[in-house]
């Protein structure tokens, strides 16, 4: 995949109030959804989100997530929220820029990583399912990482 655009999207999230605490900012906790809004926005994007994970038979979930804050989020304050599928042989990584909408004001930097998990038998795979390579347009023996300049 070196050298093909990597798959990336952009969502707009506005922070709405109960999200907040008492001084008007994004509790820490909600990030979390934040991620997961763009998550499920990119997996959109390559035609392989949680129900089609689950129908290849799959299920993916979050084993990590890190999160670095820089700057915070605040009641009523649009947000952009970028993912960045940048591993996928062995595992789903995916990183996170949030930024202030209208500034571009970098507020947080974050990262998940996703196994796949057989449903029949609850099995964790040591390598990513064909149908994921299949979906990403990629022939098994290529490599599966973000080749340089990622946004870590």
């Amino acid at each position: 995949m070196t050298g093909a655009p990597l798959p990336s999207v952009d969502v707009t999230i506005e922070i709405p109030f109960h999200d907040v605490d008492s001084a008007h900012v994004a509790w820490h906790g909600h990030y979390a959804k934040y991620l997961e809004i763009a998550r499920c926005a990119l997996l959109d994007t390559i035609e392989y989100n949680y129900v089609d994970m689950s129908a290849s038979g799959f299920f993916w979930p979050v084993i990590d997530m890190r999160l670095r804050y820089v700057g915070p989020a605040r009641f009523q304050q649009k947000i952009s929220v970028t993912a960045t599928l940048v591993e996928w042989e062995n595992r789903l990584r995916i990183d996170y820029m949030i930024r202030d909408f209208v500034s571009k004001k970098r507020l947080t930097r974050a990262s998940t990583v996703q196994v796949a998990v057989r449903v029949d038998n609850g099995e964790m795979q040591i390598a990513s399912p064909p149908v994921l390579l299949e979906k990403l347009g990629i022939e098994s023996g290529q490599g599966g990482r973000r080749q340089s300049g990622d946004n870590r």
